[in-house]
């Protein structure tokens, strides 16, 4: 399975942020998408997953020779900053989503096998979310992908702000979840984009593109790619 992407632009204004993107993805993959802040990356995520209206452009998801239009329910998206209820405890927000959702969730768990996978202590899972720490509600955001299984997973920066033990245990399971999908996960740190990705693509002066992996280690690449981001910051 392939996402494919023709053409896609966007402006603010008099500012271009994503000129003519061509692009493809291929599932099984990790993507870094590489940028530093404002290059476009969150703008890029909007427009795929139509919460902004792109300028011009379109995409699908490609199986085989057959196209098909990209639905709501293909696209997943954790944000960098989660957003879930925090009225509500792990568990009924858990119990809620897949009650809401269970014509699509094919052989659902008990609840508690989920909160075992993703690593939520059980005096936890009774609590509020607004007592939950930045990096559960962020487990909590990526459970609602692992149970949903979308074609697309978007990920806006979602481990910069995540302690050292809870980021290694997010990467475990972006790792365990790329298998038959398509996982794209923006960065402006290389180091993480290295350590993660299977194939790092650079999102600079408005256009994708990939960086050779055969340059991936060398002190050389990471000098020009800093100086490309630097060079867009100053413009």
């Amino acid at each position: 399975m392939c996402f494919v992407i023709e053409h896609l632009s966007k402006s603010f204004e008099k500012k271009t942020v994503l000129k003519d993107i061509n692009f493809t993805f291929e599932s099984g993959k990790i993507y870094g998408l590489l940028g530093r802040n404002g290059a476009g990356k969150t703008t890029f995520f909007n427009c795929i997953n139509r919460d902004l209206k792109a300028d011009g452009g379109h995409f699908y998801l490609e199986e085989g020779n057959e196209q098909r239009e990209v639905k709501a329910e293909d696209i997943g998206y954790v944000l960098s900053t989660p957003t879930v209820p925090e009225f509500l405890t792990g568990r009924e927000f858990l119990k809620f989503f897949v009650e809401i959702n269970e014509k699509s969730i094919l052989n659902p768990r008990p609840l508690d096998e989920y909160f075992d996978y993703i690593r939520i202590d059980p005096e936890d899972r009774d609590k509020l979310m607004k007592d939950y720490s930045h990096g559960m509600k962020n487990k909590m955001q990526m459970l609602i992908n692992i149970i949903a299984k979308p074609q697309i997973l978007l990920l806006d920066e979602p481990l910069t702000s995540l302690d050292v033990v809870v980021s290694e245990e997010m990467k475990e399971l972006l790792r365990g979840l790329k298998e038959d999908r398509i996982t794209i996960f923006s960065t402006h740190i290389l180091d993480l984009a290295l350590d993660l990705c299977d194939v790092i693509v650079l999102l600079n002066h408005g256009i994708l593109e990939v960086v050779d992996p055969a340059n991936l280690d060398s002190q050389e690449f990471k000098e020009k790619i800093i100086a490309a981001l630097r060079e867009e910051d100053h413009e």
